[in-house]
């Protein structure tokens, strides 16, 4: 029963920054593949950055240059910097595995981008 904790979100203007970070609630979690998803109204999940084990990162060409992933394993604490945030940004972000298997998903933390 691997939990996750989001926090950092909130309103921002477009161009600004965002730091969001992920608590892992489970003492025996290893980072392996872990991931930052979001959720706008009306799409789909999405995977917007990943880290394997080894610091290996992967993001999707949307947020590619503009979005870093990090961790630290010791806090079992994962981040997502949001730099140069667009309209299109705006949704609530969850951290966990990637790809799967996931653990068991949080509240998320909603980043809502402004004009």
């Amino acid at each position: 029963q691997v939990h996750f904790v989001e926090s950092g979100g909130g309103l921002v203007h477009a161009g600004e920054s965002v730091a969001l970070s992920c608590v892992v609630l489970e003492d025996t979690f290893t980072f392996n593949n872990v991931g930052w998803y979001r959720l706008a109204p009306g799409k789909q999940r999405e995977l917007v950055a990943s880290i394997t084990s080894d610091g290996r990162t992967n993001y999707p060409a949307s947020v590619k240059g503009r979005f870093t992933i990090s961790r630290d394993s010791a806090k079992k604490t994962m981040y997502l910097q949001m730099n140069s945030l667009r309209l299109e940004d705006t949704a609530v972000y969850y951290c966990n595995r990637a790809p799967r298997p996931y653990g068991s998903w949080g509240q998320g933390t909603q980043v809502t981008v402004s004009s």
